[in-house]
């Protein structure tokens, strides 16, 4: 099995023959796959899962792929989205990656293709854009975190033992400062979900910083909540 054997895509393609065929050979390379065979189904896997692809017809049922692309990126979902058609037209093409498709290939595919292009697409979304990469020890504003030790000294002379999820949050955080970094990254990296919980997880990791932290946590300078995107951190 490949490094990226945890990878989750979602296939949407109501071809059921072609479905059955991209469903086997993605899963001999490793993959974990969800199926979804129109578009109202493929918005509601997103909804409630973390992919790291989706590989998504045009022509489907219910809603178009088009119209699927759309409703993904409106809601911030950042997603890789490999859009397949059978419509070989320039314009077709223009239109699927200005609604949101990273790539896009024209039915029939080279299968050998269709792979390269998923293992791509997952590598790059992989990478997370680091703008600081960060030691072992960090400081800001009096506070001094040691994320090897898993203790921060803080500005007021106490010191805070943090647990292994609230050491690779503020990592994750600091090393992404001044961007935001969504929720769905977060519970994918810090906490290795796929199916997202109900709760307020972050929210409440985030409300814990904020005590340790600010010097004034009802107004905070360090860690942000963004609303309905995710959250960051500055110094």
């Amino acid at each position: 099995m490949k490094e990226n054997s945890k990878a989750n895509i979602l296939l949407v393609e109501d071809e059921e023959n072609l479905h059955e065929t991209l469903k086997l050979n993605l899963e001999m390379e490793g993959y974990e796959v969800t199926s979804a065979f129109t578009g109202t189904a493929a918005l509601k896997a997103v909804a409630n899962e973390y992919f790291d692809l989706i590989i998504l017809d045009i022509m489907l049922p219910e809603i178009d792929g088009i119209s699927v692309a759309e409703t993904v990126r409106v809601n911030n979902n950042q997603v890789p989205i490999l859009m397949l058609s059978a419509r070989n037209s320039s314009a077709d093409r223009v239109l699927g990656l200005k609604k949101g498709a990273d790539d896009y290939l024209t039915k029939p595919f080279n299968l050998e293709e269709l792979l390269l292009r998923v293992d791509k697409l997952i590598e790059k979304n992989k990478r997370l854009l680091v703008k600081e990469v960060i030691g072992s020890v960090y400081e800001f504003e009096n506070n001094v975190i040691d994320f090897d030790a898993q203790i921060a000294n803080i500005y007021n002379g106490k010191k805070v033992e943090l647990s292994k999820k609230e050491t690779m949050l503020l990592k994750l955080l600091i090393e992404n400062k001044g961007n935001v970094v969504t929720r769905e990254k977060i519970l994918q990296i810090v906490w290795g979900y796929n199916v997202y919980p109900t709760t307020r997880t972050i929210d409440n990791f985030i409300l814990n910083f904020r005590k340790y932290f600010e010097i004034d946590s009802r107004n905070p300078k360090h860690f942000h909540s963004v609303r309905g995107v995710g959250y960051k951190y500055t110094d």
